[in-house]
């Protein structure tokens, strides 16, 4: 069963008929990913990946088309509950992480659950920071940590809430390649403990290959 799905998706720059030129970063893509898949996402620069995730997450709104989630068409939401159903059901990892400094570990991690008034789950918590190998670190701050640790930081905080899909764009854009490995394992390991959706956006090839299944995207349209 497809837990995420798009239907002619479109996202154009510019207005018709102005001097402005209309850039179509995504032109009609229609897209299922199964629920439990690993999806992964490739493409040359401005070839409208991160465009396309931007949509998958609800961050923006489409000129034309429609994704929904779990059967629910997003952009039939207003905006407020459109906050509120992505808090719930999305978790987000980007290249730069995201950290808000003056918070430890463990205040990152459940900061998403807060703002939404949401009682954690401790024991699962517990089980996320361990499998990240982050539990003598919950009282550090994020300056205190490498790279790799801040984004496995990123991860936990995008698992924390239990949402249905996980969508990352260039994850390991920072990390060097062992670093960016490593991260990657475990983004998809806890995909497969947790049963959750991802969907990863990356240039680096040898990451796509950890996917379940690669889809490559350019100049706004998936191709074969």
């Amino acid at each position: 069963m497809s837990i995420l799905r798009t239907t002619d998706l479109k996202k154009h720059y510019g207005s018709p008929g102005s001097d402005a030129v209309s850039v179509r970063a995504l032109d009609g893509v229609d897209l299922a990913v199964e629920r439990g898949e690993f999806v992964s996402v490739v493409g040359s620069s401005g070839s409208g990946k991160s465009t396309l995730l931007h949509l998958l997450g609800g961050l923006d709104r489409p000129t034309a088309g429609q994704v929904e989630i779990g059967g629910q068409p997003i952009f039939a939401m207003r905006d407020d509950e459109l906050t509120i159903f992505r808090r719930r059901h999305i978790g987000f990892v980007f290249q730069s992480y995201n950290l808000v400094p003056v918070l430890t570990v463990e205040e990152n991690i459940l900061l998403p659950l807060e703002l939404d008034r949401a009682r954690p789950d401790g024991p699962f918590v517990d089980q996320v920071i361990a499998m990240l190998g982050l539990s003598n670190r919950r009282r550090s701050l994020p300056d205190q940590l490498s790279g790799g640790q801040q984004q496995r930081v990123a991860i936990a905080r995008a698992l924390a809430a239990k949402p249905a899909i996980i969508l990352a764009d260039e994850p390991t854009g920072n990390l060097d390649s062992r670093g960016g490995m490593d991260v990657m394992g475990l983004l998809k390991i806890s995909g497969e403990r947790f049963g959750q959706t991802i969907v990863l956006i990356t240039h680096n090839p040898e990451i796509a290959q950890l996917a379940d299944r690669t889809i490559r995207i350019e100049d706004g349209r998936i191709v074969l």
